[in-house]
């Protein structure tokens, strides 16, 4: 069975930069794409930002363009999101997601179906 783990998240004061991590557990599978969503209080959860394994191109919100960094580790299959300039609307729990299946980038959530416990992310000052 495999398990998402995340780290990292915390307290930030706005402007300032965490970098989250999220390890696989379990039977480890080249899935084809990783990536991570947020969820803040009353909202929706939305895609942040994706890689796919396959050739490490990489995908992003409009609001996470030019702040955010996704990457991925190949010798233990870690993903993470480097974030950086943190505004104070970043805060939300932050979850890591793939999907054995899925062959093509995609930003909602609904097509994933294996999650990490989330990692909160609060910026303010």
């Amino acid at each position: 069975q495999v398990q998402l783990v995340e780290s990292g998240g915390g307290l930030v004061q706005p402007g300032g930069s965490l970098r989250l991590s999220c390890a696989v557990s379990g039977i480890t599978l080249d899935y084809y794409v990783r990536g991570w969503f947020r969820q803040a209080p009353g909202k929706e959860r939305e895609g942040v930002g994706f890689i796919a394994t396959s050739d490490g191109s990489t995908y992003y919100s409009d609001s996470a363009k030019g702040r955010f960094t996704i990457s991925r580790d190949n010798a233990d299959n870690t993903v993470y999101l480097q974030m950086n300039s943190l505004k104070p609307e970043d805060t939300a729990v932050y979850y890591c997601a793939t999907n054995s299946r899925l062959r093509y980038v995609s930003f909602d959530p609904h097509e994933y179906n294996i999650w990490g416990q989330g990692t909160q992310v609060t910026v303010s000052s």
